[in-house]
């Protein structure tokens, strides 16, 4: 054989760990792709302005915390992931846990459980285990998903109809069904107006213009109505006062022996969640995009993303199934756009934190109530 007709050697594959970005970079990336990933960046962010807001909430946090999640995690999962269209933040499928967490170990210590998973998840990528989570069985995703549905929205019937509790909000799901039921007297009807008023533009929307912001318009439109009328519905303003227009400073949790045994069992409850939650956001992504992710380096981002929100005052991050999915049907070219897309919500948030205090309650509910349906179906 000679030189001439021997086949030039095949290129070596990427690393497994390597983050999908430079994969990208390596390609060549020019100005059109750059603005396909503003474009696509600058929906994801329409998306996951109020969503992080709402998820946040239902998770016994205030509001700023979903947005210091959105950007730092956000940020770090798109610029590290091994995913090419993996949008990162806070997820519905943690709402259980966080406000169990929360109510157990308090909010510095649901920052020390986020913090301690993303090194839990950082060990797992290392020791190469998100090979393994394409073994669970498909109806284990799918009652696990349709359970988490069901919980989220039991988690919203509160502002949702917007009664009035003798007491504290139970956190088991029977428990809780009992004390709503028992409060059903003090139904607020403007609120229950209000939610179903936004789930109803943001069906309308998907159905007849679906490229269109449909949870923003619709949060939007219920607090210009909200506002104009001077309904008696409760607002993020009434109940938690004005959001900050940046994240803190970074900070390290408490580290203290007694802080890490006590959070230890809830940072391994959402590093196994995160890893399930964000390699099935990739697959996701794959399947629609026709690209192919790498696991480990997912979770190797997964886990430096928990630390980074941990040290902003934020809370668990995930990939995030609906805004990933948004990402690709946007044009993304790539992990610029995730990047892009936190950078527009810390803009908005320093830009327009004020108009948020606006935003009611009962709006939020019923984005995560369509949220909830969505998982489901």
């Amino acid at each position: 054989m000679t030189d001439a007709s021997r086949a030039a050697p095949a290129p070596a594959p990427d690393p497994e760990f390597l983050p999908k970005i430079v994969t990208v970079l390596r390609e060549g990336y020019g100005f059109r792709d750059l603005r396909a990933d503003a474009l696509a960046g600058m929906t994801v962010a329409i998306v996951a302005l109020p969503l992080s807001m709402a998820i946040a909430i239902a998770s016994g946090v205030g509001p700023e915390r979903g947005l210091y999640t959105t950007i730092v995690g956000g940020f770090l999962v798109s610029l590290l992931g091994g995913s090419r269209f993996q949008i990162g933040g806070p997820a519905g499928a943690f709402i259980v846990l966080v406000s169990a967490c929360v109510m157990a170990i308090g909010l510095e210590g649901l920052i020390l459980a986020t913090f301690l998973s993303g090194f839990l998840l950082m060990a797992a990528g290392g020791l190469r285990l998100g090979t393994y989570i394409r073994f669970i069985p498909y109806p284990v995703t799918v009652g696990f998903t349709a359970g988490i549905a069901v919980i989220i929205f039991a988690s919203q019937m509160r502002d949702l109809f917007g009664l009035t509790l003798a007491g504290p909000e139970p956190g088991e799901i029977i428990a809780k069904v009992e004390a709503l039921w028992a409060a059903r007297g003090s139904v607020t009807w403007a609120a229950l107006g209000v939610a179903v008023g936004v789930i109803a533009v943001i069906q309308g929307i998907k159905r007849w213009r679906p490229g269109a912001p449909g949870m923003l318009l619709a949060v939007v439109l219920a607090s210009v109505v909200v506002a104009a009328l001077g309904l008696e519905v409760e607002t993020i303003g009434s109940k938690f006062g004005a959001l900050p227009h940046l994240p803190p400073a970074p900070a390290l949790p408490g580290l203290s022996w007694g802080a890490v045994v006590a959070a230890l069992p809830w940072a391994v409850s959402f590093a196994l969640l995160g890893a399930i939650e964000s390699l099935l956001s990739a697959v996701v992504a794959d399947g629609m995009s026709g690209a192919r992710h790498r696991s480990n380096a997912e979770l190797l981002a997964q886990g430096a993303a928990n630390v980074g929100s941990a040290l902003f005052g934020g809370f668990c991050v995930t990939g995030t199934i609906a805004r990933t999915a948004t990402n690709v049907r946007a044009g993304s070219r790539g992990p610029v756009s995730g990047m892009l897309h936190a950078l527009f919500v810390l803009g908005i948030m320093l830009v327009a934190a004020p108009l948020a205090a606006f935003i009611p309650l009962a709006a939020l509910a019923g984005v995560l109530a369509g949220v909830a349906g969505g998982m489901a179906e």
